[in-house]
């Protein structure tokens, strides 16, 4: 017996080992046919196994000796262009292949190949098994391709329009006024540093897209919710748990995003029983809990609505996006196209073979709707909160960009005048192109969401890229996994304008600056290739905002090498939002503040009101040095952010009662 067992384990170790030895065998050759060059790994960065338990094979791999290991291991680490930039690209070119075992990756940060790929999306589909994990409420816009994310984008992008970036800016500057005003009680209170910024942006994020999206009413403390709320609303912006739940709804979705990992590799009857013994456990179930049963209740509340205007013969909505209900009333319309869609749903199937087969209506399952409003919650939340703190944490750095961006929001809409009487039409083109808009789209480019975007080429054939910087074309393998590195393209000395030529760090510093050298357009002359000009491309449109990412008065980069939200038919669905929501919430606060980086753990407040403004600059030095630091720890889960204990602390301060900004040069 124990013969025949060590013979099945044998067989087990000899076949694995077979299997590992062929793998790399295969793709390394399928490497070496691309002629492009590649790297060998011993497994792929994205295994899962490898991600849970890096740092301890690191360690041992690092005792080796450097040469083993240095050619090579940068690429199995997280984040690995967000630290090390431009490094191993200089070495291995714009495009290069990482072949493993398991795996065969194709890095690029070529503009050229981006563009191309993103353009291409059917030989070049979204690589979505790496968001299937994020259907844990229901398909969505983001977990699908092909047929199948063609309707879920034409259903999702209607709500996405200028109209609506208009209710957004309105919405965007009553948020940020509260923001300022929670702030403004710290400022005057005993203990003046604001440590909470990041949850603060969250907050202000969350409930712009709740309402702008959503039709909630999400306040700050000590608000109250306006009269004509619908009562069915109230519940959601309620800062104490309405019956049946144990927490508020903004609680519920903070803490799900928190928690989003566990939640999203534990299976809920794991995660209730785990929740007996674990405090972070039992915190995650609930969240998760009363975030289900507040978009159910949401859901019904949404449906009951459609129903009574469908019979009023009217249509719902005040004036918002209303994005869940515009999906709703696809869902329920009426029971006549409800019937005829069905039986038309049944047919494709039916002749396609597949349930997963080109939906024929413009219906959303219930679970595809919570799925969609899931996902719309945080791009329209997490990303925009992050933007906006690491613009605020950068500005706070910079004072000389922060005075610069204070001086075109005098001039464009007055040092004093009312917020809520800005217009969007007329002052969103203006704002695009002045400081405003290029210190947005320098924490963009320095800090995008999402540092890698990962495609793969299509499982039913080899496709062709051509690579304009080797002038070569290359054949890549069916089913082969693609990065677009947009950390390291951002920052690629080709294409960007350097602000100071002769510092090797030029294009790893925030200078929104650069955005105004216009010269450096000469020489990416042959810049915004149209995607009609690329054989392969995916012309459709599929609604929402078609138009560029940034002003056509600022530096426009060449195509492909700013995709802070991504290109092609695949790009951000929701960028004009997220671009209104924080030049209106940077206008509110910088028209009649400063930001400035806390001091308290090198001087008192005493202590800098006797100092001159050289020790003031010094001491100022101390505080841009940490918190530059802090911003280089952060790290991607979902985005790219700051995780744990990492944070900043910052004083606001009313114009003209600087303590360092007026006298901090950088």
């Amino acid at each position: 017996m124990a013969s025949k067992l060590l013979l099945v384990v044998g067989a087990v170790v000899v076949f694995g080992l077979f299997s590992i030895i062929n793998g790399f065998w295969t793709n390394i050759s399928k490497a070496r046919k691309t002629g492009l060059p590649y790297i060998v790994v011993p497994c792929s960065p994205y295994n899962g196994y490898w991600q849970l338990s890096h740092k301890i094979w690191v360690f041992l791999i690092r005792l080796l000796p450097k040469s083993m290991w240095e050619g090579w291991l940068f690429v199995l680490l997280p984040d690995w262009g967000y630290n090390t930039g431009q490094e191993h690209f200089k070495r291995l070119g714009d495009s290069f292949l990482v072949a493993g075992a398991g795996s065969l990756i194709f890095m690029t940060q070529s503009p050229a190949a981006i563009h191309e790929i993103a353009s291409r999306r059917e030989h070049f589909p979204k690589a979505t098994e790496h968001y299937s994990i994020l259907e844990m409420f229901g398909r969505n816009i983001l977990t699908t391709e092909g047929s199948v994310w063609r309707f879920h984008r034409k259903a999702t992008s209607a709500s996405f329009n200028e109209k609506n970036a208009a209710h957004t800016f309105s919405e965007a500057i009553h948020q940020a006024q509260g923001m300022v005003a929670k702030w403004n009680e710290t400022a005057r209170s005993d203990s003046p540093t604001i440590t909470t910024i990041e949850k603060d942006t969250m907050t202000l994020a969350l409930n712009i897209i709740g309402y702008v999206g959503f039709g909630l009413r999400l306040t700050w403390p000590g608000e109250s919710v306006p009269e004509d709320t619908d009562p069915r609303m109230l519940k959601y912006g309620s800062q104490a748990p309405p019956p049946g739940h144990s927490m508020t709804f903004a609680n519920s979705v903070e803490l799900v995003l928190h928690h989003i990992i566990m939640l999203l590799l534990t299976p809920t009857p794991l995660l209730r029983f785990l929740s007996l013994f674990m405090k972070s456990a039992r915190a995650a179930y609930e969240a998760n809990d009363n975030y289900v049963r507040y978009m159910r209740e949401f859901l019904d509340d949404k449906i009951a609505v459609a129903k009574e205007d469908a019979e009023r013969g009217q249509c719902s909505g005040d004036g918002g996006m209303d994005l869940m209900g515009q999906l709703v009333r696809g869902r329920y319309d009426s029971e006549e196209n409800k019937a005829k869609s069905t039986i038309e749903k049944k047919t494709a199937e039916i002749s396609n073979g597949s349930a997963t087969a080109a939906k024929t209506d413009s219906i959303l399952t219930d679970d595809e709707i919570i799925g969609n409003a899931f996902i719309m919650m945080v791009a329209g939340h997490e990303t925009t909160a992050n933007s906006l703190h690491f613009a605020l944490l950068e500005l706070a750095n910079n004072p000389a960009s922060q005075r610069a961006l204070q001086t075109d929001i005098d001039r464009l809409l007055g040092r004093d005048s009312d917020p809520t009487t800005w217009d969007y039409e007329a002052s969103i083109n203006g704002m695009l192109a002045s400081m405003l808009g290029a210190a947005i789209n320098e924490t963009l480019r320095l800090m995008p969401p999402v540092v890698n975007i990962p495609k793969w080429v299509t499982p039913t054939g080899d496709q062709t890229l051509a690579l304009q910087e080797t002038g070569q074309t290359h054949v890549l393998p069916a089913g082969m996994d693609i990065v677009l590195s947009a950390i390291t393209v951002q920052r690629h000395p080709k294409y960007w304008p350097m602000v100071k030529p002769d510092s090797d760090a030029d294009l790893d510093a925030y200078a929104p600056e650069r955005w105004f050298k216009k010269e450096s357009e000469k020489k990416n002359a042959a810049a915004d290739a149209a995607p009609s000009e690329i054989v392969g491309a995916d012309t459709e449109d599929y609604g929402g905002f078609s138009g560029p990412d940034t002003s056509a008065q600022l530096f426009r980069p060449v195509r492909g090498s700013f995709v802070a939200f991504s290109d092609g038919p695949r790009s951000c669905l929701g960028r004009r939002i997220a671009l209104v929501e924080m030049l209106a919430a940077l206008a509110v606060l910088f028209q009649r503040y400063s930001i400035e980086l806390a001091v308290d753990d090198w001087a008192t407040d005493k202590e800098v009101a006797a100092m001159d403004d050289t020790a003031r600059h010094a001491l100022y030095g101390k505080a841009q040095k940490r918190s530059r630091q802090t911003l280089r720890s952060a790290t991607t889960i979902l985005t790219l952010k700051l995780h744990g204990a990492a944070s900043v602390p910052v004083r606001l301060v009313p114009r003209g009662q600087e303590r360092f900004v007026h006298c901090v040069d950088v």
